[in-house]
């Protein structure tokens, strides 16, 4: 299994980001997908989860409204669209499946 995110950087507030997660080395299709972060000093948190096919998402209470989980099973990806970022969604962003993590993407929100 490997889950490798990518899209992550510096942004103002109130910009926007979208962060991507390509997975291989499992059929993509079966499994409920999640995105997490994790801030300095702060605990992990559950961001958002997306269903085998796309047809149920959750967020976090503190991103919704602003943030949209999606994926396309015919190219193994997930996706994250982060809009109106805030200074308080700075946070290592990463992709997990079950009991499998990737590496991590950045997201710093500063003026």
């Amino acid at each position: 299994v490997q889950l490798v995110e990518s899209g992550g950087g510096l942004v103002q507030p109130g910009g926007s980001l979208r962060l991507s997660c390509a997975a291989s080395g499992f059929t993509f299709s079966r499994y409920v997908m999640n995105w997490y972060r994790q801030a300095p000093g702060k605990e992990r948190e559950l961001v958002a989860t997306i269903s085998r096919y796309g047809g149920n998402t959750n967020y976090a209470d503190s991103v919704k409204g602003r943030f949209t989980i999606s994926r396309d099973n015919a190219k193994n990806t997930m996706y994250l669209q982060m809009n109106s970022l805030k200074p308080e969604d700075t946070a290592v962003y990463s992709c997990n499946m079950f009991d499998s993590w990737g590496q991590g993407t950045q997201v710093t929100v500063s003026s």
